[in-house]
């Protein structure tokens, strides 16, 4: 499995990056090819400008493109999710996640802030064409632990409630992957395979 994981803070550190990452090590523990984008990384001035031939911007596009699974992750500002991921996720193909399973995650400063998820990011992701957009993990700030700044690369410290829900995400992933997995290969085995006839200048069934 192919996952790209895309963080949308445009802070560093940030707990929303630190929550994906957490994912991403467990699915890398799994087997599991992952690569990383981080929105903030990418050209500001390409982004602000809507410059869709940038290198940046195409090389981003093309990092989506190459994944089977993408797990999204942002902070919550005002309400909704962070602006430099809505000018980055304008900027994608009308089709970018066309039969992608997408994973979103959000942090926010309470819990007041949990249906960000499923009213303002989850629309976007769908209208991008994702085949399933799982049920998402949203935690507090409280809940997420960053490491010392004398140490950054030290462990992410999740509460109890919220690793159990990040596990349960992880697992959930992996089975909807099989799943869309045997469904497709469910399905070439049912379509009609068609075979040349010599010397006849139609197909028929064969």
């Amino acid at each position: 499995m192919s996952v790209l994981l895309i963080a949308g803070s445009p802070t560093q550190p940030s707990r929303s990056a630190a929550l994906l990452e957490v994912v991403g090590r467990q699915l890398e523990a799994q087997g599991a090819a992952v690569a990383r984008l981080a929105v903030r990384d990418v050209n500001a001035q390409a982004l602000l400008h809507a410059e869709f031939s940038h290198p940046d911007i195409a090389a981003a596009a093309a990092q989506v493109a190459q994944a089977e699974v993408i797990v999204m992750a942002t902070p919550v500002y005002k309400a909704a999710y962070s602006g430099v991921l809505k000018a980055w996720l304008d900027l994608l193909p009308q089709t970018a996640l066309q039969g992608k399973t997408v994973l979103p995650l959000a942090t926010g400063g309470s819990s007041h802030h949990m249906l960000v998820l499923d009213y303002a990011l989850r629309p976007v992701l769908q209208s991008l064409g994702a085949r399933h957009v799982l049920a998402g993990v949203y935690a507090t700030d409280t809940q997420v632990q960053l490491p010392p700044k004398d140490m950054p690369d030290g462990p992410v410290q999740l509460d109890a409630a919220l690793q159990q829900r990040v596990d349960e995400a992880v697992h959930t992933l992996w089975a909807e992957h099989l799943q869309g997995h045997r469904r497709h290969a469910a399905t070439l085995a049912l379509s009609p395979r068609l075979a040349f006839v010599p010397g006849v200048s139609v197909l028929r069934r064969a």
